[in-house]
């Protein structure tokens, strides 16, 4: 880490990545949830956004965040829920002087990362090329639909349509149903942390070697790469596999099942848990029936024994499942939705749902998610809630370039920070 702490993250309590000066010119979902990683474990996150309209998701709502006096703000919850402890500044990257400011910003940075199309800052003078021989240490990371290479390299790529070309929603939802593609963004999400996990690789490197490194991700490579087991299981078969609706592809039971009053989630992984379930369930004969006693055996009679099974649970509410099968040790839960979830004991004993002020709405507490990591020296950090639109502009340029109250006035009158 080669520059110095800024000093309004200085009295914050350190974080691992404290030091770390990250310049942010990412929008939407996959690159920004990497840089509010990165912020979350203590790095100062600068955000680099256009003048007047910012990143897209401001104002992808509903739902917006209301001030004191129950007005809505410039901010949506989407755009909250990936721009935590991040400072933004609204620079014009088509006026040459802000063009000027983001390079040396650029130059003061450890971390670049952004999301523009192949070759989209090159005609700013902000590519990769164009920086590292001034900052050799620098980590440079560009997120795309589908990399810098390949005939796909210049097509755009949102996450829905990731989700569709990646093979996902090929593994989504019921059989004879329509293709499915998951409740959230999860291309992106997943893009974003490989993105983290890259750039602390590259900067163990750095600390190594000196030097820095460009990263290319493309939103196709990591969904094809987090298709995991079922990747696996095509490449090794040979056989493209098919939608099985809540079912699990290699093990059984393992789905979704019916109670008499809704229904709850049946995770049996191995032989002795089939078999405590079984005893439970009054189902004794199915775990010494050779047709059903082995995970493989039960993968290959599926049908016969879901049906079997599923005549049992709806016989009694779910909440007689979950209290019969949990001091078994048979993993199961409840269904819940979002409301559920945060009412959930475990989740508040983990204290997932925190409450910043925010400053765009007078200081008022905003509702957001935790960071899930603990750790026991280094704990995630939550200062900040997610920036207004150029809330930091004279902030950053004062402490990152040392530019006066006068010098950030001229380049504003000159048109840097946009109309």
């Amino acid at each position: 880490m080669t520059n110095s702490t800024s000093p309004a993250f200085a009295s914050a309590l350190p974080g691992a990545l404290t030091g770390l000066r990250v310049l942010d010119l990412s929008r939407v979902l996959a690159g920004p949830w990497a840089t509010q990683m990165l912020g979350d474990l203590g790095a100062d996150v600068v955000k680099v956004e256009r003048p007047g309209c910012g990143d897209d998701t401001r104002a992808w709502g509903p739902h917006y965040v209301t001030d004191l006096e129950g007005l809505s703000t410039q901010e949506s919850a989407y755009f909250l829920s990936a721009n935590r402890n991040k400072r933004s500044i609204a620079v014009d990257l088509a006026h040459p002087q802000g063009q000027a400011l983001v390079r040396n910003l650029a130059l003061k940075a450890d971390v670049v990362v952004e999301n523009f199309k192949v070759g989209g800052l090159a005609k700013h003078g902000l590519a990769y090329d164009d920086l590292k021989t001034a900052n050799p240490g620098l980590i440079y990371c560009s997120i795309t639909g589908f990399g810098q290479t390949g005939p796909y390299a210049q097509n755009a790529g949102y996450d829905f349509q990731i989700q569709a070309m990646g093979g996902l929603m090929s593994l989504t939802g019921e059989a004879a149903d329509t293709p499915m593609k998951t409740g959230v963004a999860i291309s992106d999400i997943m893009c974003g942390m490989y993105a983290s996990s890259a750039i602390l690789a590259a900067l163990h490197h750095k600390t190594a070697t000196g030097q820095g490194q460009y990263i290319d991700l493309g939103l196709l490579d990591c969904q094809v790469a987090w298709l995991a087991n079922q990747g696996l299981n095509y490449l090794t078969s040979g056989v493209a596999p098919a939608r099985l609706g809540n079912a699990h592809p290699n093990i059984v039971p393992y789905q979704v099942m019916a109670s008499s009053d809704g229904y709850f989630v049946l995770a049996v992984g191995n032989d002795d848990q089939f078999a405590r379930f079984c005893d439970f369930a009054g189902l004794h004969h199915l775990a010494s029936d050779a047709r059903y006693a082995t995970n493989n055996a039960r993968v290959n009679n599926r049908a016969a024994l879901m049906s079997l099974i599923e005549a049992a649970t709806r016989k009694h509410p779910t909440r007689y499942w979950l209290e019969g099968l949990e001091p078994r040790h048979v993993p199961c839960g409840p269904v819940n939705d979002v409301a559920q979830v945060f009412a959930d004991p475990q989740v508040k004993h983990r204290g997932l749902e925190i409450e910043l002020p925010h400053a765009p709405a007078g200081g008022k507490a905003v509702k957001m998610i935790a960071n899930p990591i603990k750790m026991s020296a280094t704990p995630a950090q939550h200062a900040r809630s997610a920036p207004g639109l150029g809330e930091h502009t004279s902030e950053v340029l004062g402490e990152w370039l040392s530019l006066s109250a006068d010098d950030i006035e001229k380049l504003g009158q000159a048109g840097a920070f946009g109309v």
